[in-house]
């Protein structure tokens, strides 16, 4: 039986990356073969020594929205915090709140980013599991963003980040996520260049990134973890673009695991397809890997739904000792750390 604790391993908090490499392609690569489960050691802007014409590399084009937002309870003052998670209509988002009472029908007043009051209005008129809820705005609240949001940034770092593009990706352009595709921060436009040069393919896709990626599996049998929902996208001209690589010979290479979960989403009935809407796809190991034939990612948290995922990919054990390979080599961790190619 498979055991949550097995995906488990200790990173002294050291190890913890507060702050992105510059530039972005002097990160660190491990290397990984995973059918050998030898490494190699090199840095991000080499990693086009282990690519090739023909392959492709799939991104995930979407953006960081400024999705923190701070409020005052109606009535009453009392401070509050809302944090965007996926929109469910014009009105209408699935957010994560902060604060006392916080249940159906309390009003809320949004403040900009300096604490002053705006014209912008919202109610709480659901409750789901823990301090999610829906909240519905009294004008869409995209044009407020500018204005009052904040850059949600991972728990686990806690430095301030002075430019907020340097948690975007430099290709990002489809606004809708909490969190980063944070391997994909690794790449320059240069490098992007470089690439094309050589021969590799470049295609897009949108996997809107909540904060479940964030979170521990808490039972026992992560079969019984229930995974949220995030919106993903592949156009056909993506679709099309895998096809050929595929029928030509080249490596599918997702960016990200959003990347990789979109691709197993849209190649869920056997033939890659374009789609889009809601995926809940948990990807555990003994799956069937349908549309990606390797992978770039960061290192994960323990007990993440991410590390089950490359374990998938790779084998648990092939996972867990690259890990300690990195720890010993001084590899920097999680969203501003270091990265792996998975071949």
């Amino acid at each position: 039986m498979m055991l949550t604790r097995d995906y488990d391993y200790d990173l002294p908090p050291e190890y913890i990356a507060q702050h992105p490499m510059e530039p972005r392609d002097a990160s660190r690569l491990l290397v990984l073969d995973r059918q050998s489960g030898q490494v190699e050691h090199a840095r991000f802007r080499d990693i086009g020594c282990y690519l090739g014409p023909g392959d492709l590399l799939v991104l995930n084009d979407t953006r960081v929205i400024p999705a923190r937002l701070f409020a005052r309870k109606l009535p009453g003052g009392g401070k509050a915090e809302i944090l965007l998670l996926q929109r469910q209509d014009e009105y209408t988002w699935e957010a994560l709140v902060g604060g006392k009472g916080l249940r159906n029908g309390r009003r809320l007043q949004l403040l900009s980013k300096t604490g002053e009051p705006l014209a912008l209005h919202a109610e709480v008129v659901a409750t789901l599991d823990g301090p999610r809820r829906f909240v519905r705005f009294d004008e869409p609240v995209e044009a407020y963003l500018e204005e009052a949001g904040n850059t949600p940034l991972p728990p686990y770092i806690h430095a301030r980040l002075e430019d907020p593009e340097r948690y975007q990706t430099v290709y990002a352009r489809q606004a809708g996520s909490a969190a980063a595709p944070t391997a994909g921060l690794h790449f320059t436009n240069e490098l992007i260049e470089a690439l094309k040069t050589q021969g590799v393919g470049f295609a897009r896709v949108t996997l809107h990134v909540g904060l479940d990626t964030f979170a521990p599996v808490t039972e026992a049998d992560p079969a019984q973890h229930q995974i949220h929902t995030e919106w993903c996208e592949v156009t056909p001209e993506t679709a099309a673009c895998i096809r050929e690589a595929q029928y030509s010979g080249g490596r599918v290479i997702a960016v990200g695991t959003t990347s990789v979960r979109t691709l197993e989403t849209a190649a869920a009935g056997g033939d890659l397809r374009p789609t889009t809407g809601p995926t809940s796809l948990f990807i555990l190991p003994g799956y069937n890997f349908r549309a990606v034939q390797a992978m770039v990612t960061n290192f994960h948290l323990p007990r993440s739904t991410l590390i089950m995922l490359v374990s998938a990919f790779a084998g648990r054990g092939n996972i867990l000792a690259a890990y300690e390979t990195a720890k010993k080599e001084g590899y920097r961790f999680y969203s501003f750390g270091d990265a792996m190619l998975i071949r």
